[in-house]
């Protein structure tokens, strides 16, 4: 018997990284879950890994359309859903100067108003008790250089983890976020291959433990804000490594 029996969960974001640990994690445990994604590699590796009790969805996080099509799937699948982790984004590593209008818009696209309506057209298949997970960054408090846009979408996305959870706490549905640092999801080799080795070394250095964290890590922070902090709403917690509590500089002007 896993602890998470009987329950039903949708993880967007949920083929790879971060949000296929935290699937992985829930499956091991007993839950169902239902993951999106964008890309048909990653979604057939997502099904794969999660077995009988995964299904892997396409579904872009910008589009209305597709947030529609997956509440329907999600109704279709499932009926009523336990806990719904809003898991989907994008980075943007530009300096100020370089930032165009399309990056701006595209990282708000997936970053801030695809989790907001995400939620709201998920919502009315939340079971009473059931929790919302929202995926911000540390960066949304850091004020490092070269983030100005992501770390802006991510501070969008830690308000909505207050407003949204005075919204839905009357139908006793709790919103919280999770704020994860430097973990090794392969993102910055994506991302920013010409810097990923540099900016590695650099996390390292500046975390507290000295390392990276693995996603396997970052899973049952998110267990416990879906399902076993039943008296907790509106925090954000974070996931770190110490990096943003116990470093008293968080100088990453050498990125440039």
């Amino acid at each position: 018997m896993g602890r998470y029996d009987g329950k039903n969960v949708v993880i967007t974001g949920g083929s790879s990284g971060l949000g296929l640990a935290a699937a992985r994690y829930l499956v091991d445990e007993g839950a169902r879950v239902m993951v999106t994604g964008r890309t048909s590699e990653t979604l057939a590796d997502a099904a794969h890994r999660l077995g009988d009790r995964g299904v892997a969805v396409r579904s872009d996080a910008s589009s209305l359309t597709d947030i529609d099509a997956l509440a329907d799937r999600a109704a279709a699948e499932f009926g009523t859903i336990d806990a719904l982790v809003v898991n989907a984004g994008i980075g943007s590593f530009d300096a100020f100067e370089d930032v165009t209008e399309r990056t701006f818009d595209d990282v708000f696209a997936i970053n801030a108003k695809g989790p907001f309506f995400t939620v709201q057209k998920l919502a009315p298949l939340l079971a009473p008790g059931s929790g919302v997970v929202l995926t911000t960054s540390i960066a949304n408090r850091t004020g490092w250089d070269r983030l100005s846009v992501y770390s802006a979408s991510k501070a969008a996305l830690r308000s909505m983890a207050r407003t949204l959870s005075r919204e839905l706490l009357p139908r006793g549905i709790r919103v919280n976020a999770i704020s994860p640092g430097s973990i090794d999801t392969g993102k910055l080799e994506k991302e920013a291959p010409e810097r990923a080795e540099l900016l590695k070394a650099q996390f390292t250095a500046s975390s507290p433990m000295q390392r990276f964290g693995h996603p396997d890590e970052f899973a049952p922070a998110v267990a416990f804000l879906a399902f076993e902090a039943t008296f907790v709403a509106g925090i954000e917690l974070v996931v770190d490594g110490g990096e943003s509590q116990l470093c008293g500089r968080l100088d990453r002007r050498t990125r440039r």
